[in-house]
Parts: C-alpha cells; structure tokens; sequence
C-alpha cells in the first residue's frame, strides 16, 4: 500500500479537530502494525496555482499568507504551512494511482466543507476537488467519482461543482442521506453504498473518503455499527479497487482515557487501522 506522506502535511499547534495532526498519529500506527504492507512515498507541495483549480486565487493567497481565517476558523501560520502538503498527499496519490493502476492512500482529513471562497468546519481547502480537476487539466481523467464516506455532508464538493459548473465528478455523500443509527439500519446504509458504487463503476479515478465519524460510539456521527465500517471498506476496495483510487482518512472524534495523544485516540485509530489492514489483505 503506498501511502503519500510528509511530516509537513501535520500541524503541530493543537487543534478542536484532530485533523491537523491526525496524519503523523496514524502512520506511526500504521508502521507498528505487522498487517499492514505500507510503503512511505514522498511528494512535492501543490503550487497555490493548483489550489486554484478548485478555489477563489485571492481566497488561496489570503489563507496561505494568514489574512484570513483558515477552516479551523484561525489564522495559524503552521495549519497554512502543512496546507500545500496536505493537499499536495491528495494530489499526488492521484496521479500515481491514475499512472500505475492502483489503490492507494492519503493519510489526509479536512477537505469536503470547504467551499470556493470559503473555508468551514475544519476545512481549509477542498483537497478532494483539487486532485479531480487536477488531474482533468492533465488530461489523465474524463469522469472522476467521489465516494464520501465521513459522516457529514459534502457541503463543499457540492459548491464547487456548481460554482464551476462540472458535471464530469459523481459525487455520493454520507451525509446527504444518514443522520443517526436509526437511518443506516435494515440495510438501507448497504443500498445506498451500492448504488453509490454502481454509479462508479465508469470512472477514471475513485477518491474514497474513508471517515471513521460515522461509527455509532462517535460523537459526531454515531451511524454504523463496526461491522457495518469493516464492511463499508470491503465493498469499496473489493468492487472498485481494479480502478485508480485513492482513500483517505476524514473525520474521526472519539476519544479515550490514556496518557499520550496516540492512547487518548486510540478508538479512531483502531478504526483507520482496519481500513489499511482491508487495503493490505484485498489489494495488497
């Protein structure tokens, strides 16, 4: 499994959301796990004219050059330095799977609530957008599909494609649809990501926002069961890993007792920890 990381795509200052740092917390999980098959890959930081792709060039400068508040509603000079990191994993990871075929990793959250000249809700820039019309410009995709499987709605991916009006990206949302346990049950979270596969299957590239917030003890999503995550990610990699994909990590915001950072999020990292080690055993 390759996965695109820098220790610049982490921000060190901490954060209501684990987003900024997440990246480092789990790719040293990761490192320790003997079932999971990972291969570190280097990149380059994404020019602000790439972030542009998808985003106001004026809002991209102010951001960067902390004018302006960033997602986390600050205007902290260490979330705007990993920012071309972390959307350069995203950019990066792209290109690869398109150039190689293959499934991999962007250990990156914070990207769906941002909106083109807006950042929100721990959301600086829309990494998600960037990749697809990145690798549009390159000429490498025709259709991009984006299944978002974090438990809020893709407010921002939505703006953005009407903003510029695309209609080349299948975007299916989680949160559109599912609010609470009680919407995902009778095998209506299953027909949904069915379907949302189904409409997949023609794509170029797939980015799969692997979220761990939709599982039922988080209190910000509290929708599937564990089994019904473990499942969720087995359905993804099984039907949709012969394509390009890249998944990464969303939202995750449970917390436990423990003394380091590691112990206290231990129960997201359990989660991610599955999905790479589904990675590893389907696709290897």
């Amino acid at each position: 499994m390759k996965v695109f990381y820098r220790p610049e795509q982490v921000a060190t200052s901490q954060q209501p959301s684990p987003s900024a740092f997440k990246p480092r917390l789990v790719v040293s999980d990761w490192q320790a796990d003997d079932k999971i098959n990972m291969d570190i890959c280097s990149f380059e930081p994404v020019d602000p004219d790439i972030i542009s792709f998808a985003h106001d060039p004026e809002f991209v400068r102010a951001v960067l050059a902390c004018e302006m508040a960033n997602g986390f509603g600050t205007r902290s000079a260490d979330v705007a330095a990993s920012l071309p990191y972390t959307t350069g994993s995203m950019v990066a990871a792209a290109e690869y799977a398109l150039l190689h075929q293959e499934a991999v990793c962007s250990p990156t959250s914070g990207f769906h609530h941002a909106e083109y000249a807006h950042g929100m809700a721990y959301c600086s820039f829309n990494g998600l957008m960037v990749a697809a019309i990145a690798m549009h410009e390159a000429a490498l995709v025709d259709r991009v599909g984006i299944i978002d499987c974090d438990a809020h709605y893709g407010n921002g991916t939505d703006h953005i494609r009407r903003k510029l009006d695309i209609d080349w990206i299948e975007h299916h949302t989680l949160g559109a649809h599912f609010h609470d346990f009680y919407d995902a049950r009778n095998g209506r979270f299953e027909a949904w990501l069915d379907r949302s596969i189904e409409a997949c299957m023609d794509c170029d590239l797939i980015l799969y926002q692997a979220g761990a917030d939709p599982h039922i003890n988080d209190p910000l999503g509290g929708i599937l069961t564990t089994e019904q995550m473990s499942q969720r990610d087995r359905a993804v990699f099984e039907r949709l890993g012969h394509l390009p994909l890249v998944w990464n990590l969303a939202g995750g915001y449970q917390v436990t007792q423990g003394a380091t950072e590691a112990q206290r999020r231990e129960p997201i990292l359990a989660l991610h920890r599955e999905t790479a080690r589904l990675h590893t055993a389907i696709l290897g």
